[in-house]
């Protein structure tokens, strides 16, 4: 990546709304999943990455959006609440010397109804990552073209 920006981050427990892996929500086969046909509309193809976000914090780190490649605004793909916009841009996680590309899922937190992160959680849609959980430690590789690091209020 050129114009690379790398910071340090800890993986987190999501939601497991995105995944679908949690045991009380009205998304039981995952919100990625039903988006996935909206966003391939749009011409962005989810198909290489795992259908669940990686959550990782980059404490006391958050982003702002520059030139994000995929923006999408105000898009209805449910009926259950107001359509949401939705941002994505480049990464590579590093972890156990072995790099992934992937995209920053970034549903923009002022036309979220429910399942808030932090600003300083950044969800990955990357491959299948084996043996990472919580706590673990990672590298992330973004390009300084499309996001900007901003030190967010203690």
């Amino acid at each position: 990546m050129s114009d690379r920006i790398t910071v340090e981050g800890t993986v987190q427990a999501g939601h497991g709304v995105a995944s679908g892996s949690a045991a009380y929500s009205p998304y039981p086969q995952g919100t990625l999943e039903m988006q996935r046909p909206f966003f391939a509309d749009l011409g962005l193809d989810l198909s290489p990455y795992f259908l669940g976000t990686l959550n990782v914090s980059i404490a006391p780190w958050g982003v702002q959006l520059r030139d994000v490649p995929f923006h999408f605004p105000l898009l209805r793909w449910t009926h259950l609440h107001p359509p949401e916009t939705f941002s994505f841009w480049h990464c590579t996680l590093e972890f156990q010397a072995k790099a992934y590309a992937g995209l920053v899922y970034y549903p923009h937190p002022e036309t979220k109804q429910t399942h808030f992160q932090p600003a300083s959680i950044l969800e990955l849609l990357l491959p299948k990552v084996a043996q990472i959980s919580s706590g673990d430690r990672v590298l992330l590789q973004l390009l300084a073209s499309e996001i900007a690091l901003v030190r967010l209020e203690e």
